[in-house]
């Protein structure tokens, strides 16, 4: 039955969200029609029934309050995270307004940007801040911001209730600073479809505010160039001596690449299907040449898994602000500063031949040796281990497949600059294993996964050797059940960690400790009218950062769209 209603929601999101981008907005299904079904995973009906499973220890438990309804009614809290708000200097702002839209179809926002004058043009810190707000029916939604060719900000939107809600999403966009100094063309886009049944407009404002300089606060460091590509090539200064392409990597478009890491080889029999099954890895290369490797963040947008009443209030990690991959190329600096363009391409490794869904922006962030016209220098290292990519189907009244990938990747190389010879090498490693289960007609549907990217920057040249570990730990651990009374339950843990260590002639020097996880167990009946869905969820946040910049540590719970706890320690 449930495969049946898969591809009657993929064809229906395909037609109303394909557009954008060549692969559309981020999820599945509207929260009022019985095609929600279809986003992903479930779980038996024996199953259905029971006691939740216990959180990790490391998520905070979904406490309930007297103030929780029996159930979710016809409106619920705003949308918000924990993620802490960007901090601000307390120096002199401006406010520049950069889009303001209603979203109601593919036709996006154009406009123009100009520099904020009273607060100089260099800046302490860059603020975006999205606000938004719709009402009624919608399916959630992929968007972008340009400024002058250059992505700023990817984000997807909240599902509504009837009533309405509101929600803001902010950003540190300093690294943009360069954009911003010079007025150029707007563009954002939310595609949408407003109809009979879908009905929601998507009404946002963004701003960006400016900090300027004063006193103890000094402007910030940020790239000398902020750059795009033009017909897939890039020509960098003469004189870079630093080189980093962040690329905003998002599978979605309402097809099966939107939940890539449920999608089996053959002859395993599910809905979605990929030649070698879910792993996937976004390659960049130059002029053809392997120049990064990474794990791609596997963002659940707010319609995913099968069970909308799981993102009413609380988004996955990273849904509202989708963050760049971001790769090293300073050890192609030497090669690049020849003052030719240099052809820059980036593929999604999984993919299958001629599958959309994958949409892979770039932009390239150089810094510059002011005092040289010319910066030579030479790539010396392209070391590539084989690429590990094996799934193993075990058939049976639970199917199963176990899939294991990895990669390993060392570049290097050095530039010859005004304070001299500078080194750089990066070694990336990733490693990705998953358990998918699922039975006959994917009534349960369960995965259990990790992907692991660990990089090391290693700059050798100006004073004692610094380097930069970071160590990323993506998980996704969760069942869907589809029972025989049409109860739909999903019970779900995401995870988001980083540690990152940067040390100078062997001497620590920062250090920071990210762990944003998500927990959620929501149960409601398909196949009927809202009034009639009887659903209750309780979802929780627990984002902590902590290093040598101090600490921040803030818990979220909901019990069926009421906001329960909300607590901040360190």
């Amino acid at each position: 039955m449930r495969r049946r209603i898969v591809m009657s929601m993929l064809a229906g999101v395909i037609l109303s969200a394909s557009t954008f981008l060549g692969a559309g907005p981020a999820s599945a299904a509207p929260p009022a029609d019985a095609a929600q079904l279809a986003a992903t995973p479930a779980r038996s009906a024996d199953q259905a029934a029971a006691t939740p499973r216990d959180a990790p220890s490391d998520a905070p438990a979904a406490d309930t309050s007297a103030d929780a309804p029996a159930e979710f009614g016809t409106d619920w809290h705003d949308p918000l995270t924990a993620a802490p708000p960007v901090a601000r200097p307390a120096t002199k702002s401006c406010a520049v307004t950069v889009a303001e839209a209603q979203f109601r179809d593919f036709t996006p926002y154009r406009g123009a940007y100009t520099p904020p004058s009273g607060c100089g043009d260099r800046w302490s810190k860059v603020v975006l801040r999205l606000d938004g707000k719709v009402k009624g029916r919608q399916f959630d939604r992929l968007g972008y911001l340009h400024i002058g060719g250059v992505e700023i900000f990817r984000t997807s939107t909240p599902e509504p209730s009837p009533d309405g809600i509101e929600w803001s999403v902010e950003k540190d966009v300093t690294r943009y600073s360069d954009t911003f100094r010079r007025g150029g063309d707007v563009e954002m886009l939310i595609g949408n479809v407003v109809d009979d049944t879908y009905t929601g407009v998507l009404d946002v404002k963004v701003t960006l505010t400016f900090y300027a300089q004063g006193g103890a606060v000094k402007s910030a460091a940020t790239p000398d160039r902020v750059l795009t590509l033009q017909d897939g090539t890039l020509t960098t200064p003469r004189n870079s001596e630093r080189v980093v392409a962040e690329v905003y990597a998002t599978g979605s478009g309402g097809g099966c690449e939107e939940y890539w890491y449920l999608t089996v080889p053959d002859p395993a029999p599910y809905s979605c299907k990929a030649d070698k099954g879910p792993y996937r890895e976004v390659q960049i290369k130059v002029d053809g040449q392997l120049a990064g490797i990474a794990e791609p963040f596997p963002t659940v947008w707010t319609g995913g898994w099968s069970n909308p009443f799981l993102w009413y209030v609380i988004p996955g990690p990273r849904a509202f602000d989708i963050k760049p991959i971001e790769y090293d190329l300073t050890p192609y600096a030497g090669l690049l500063d020849d003052g030719r363009p240099h052809r820059i391409d980036v593929s999604v490794v999984g993919v299958p031949a001629g599958q959309t869904g994958w949409s892979t922006p770039v932009n390239v962030l150089v810094w510059q040796d002011a005092k040289r016209a010319h910066v030579t220098g030479a790539l010396t290292e392209v070391r590539a281990g084989d690429l590990t990519n094996s799934s193993t189907y075990t058939p049976g009244s639970e199917e199963r497949l176990d899939t294991v990938g990895g990669h390993r990747l060392t570049t290097a190389g050095y530039v010859d600059t005004s304070h001299g010879r500078v080194w750089t090498t990066v070694r990336r490693t990733l490693a990705n294993t998953s358990a998918h289960h699922w039975t006959d007609g994917e009534n349960t549907d369960a995965l259990k996964a990790t992907w692991i990217d660990d990089e090391t920057v290693t700059v050798d040249g100006r004073g004692p050797v610094g380097v930069r570990r970071t160590h990323r730990t993506y998980t996704m651990d969760g069942t869907t059940t589809l029972a025989a009374d049409d109860r739909l339950r999903t019970v779900l843990t995401l995870g988001d960690r980083a540690a990152v260590d940067e040390t100078r002639g062997g001497r620590r020097t920062t250090w920071s400790r990210l762990d944003d996880t998500y927990a959620g167990d929501a149960t409601y009946t398909a196949n009927v009218p809202r009034d009639q869905r009887h659903a209750v969820g309780t979802t929780s946040e627990r984002y902590r950062l902590y290093g040598s910049d101090g600490c921040y540590d803030r818990v979220l719970v909901t019990a069926q769209g009421v906001l329960t706890r909300d607590r901040s320690d360190c």
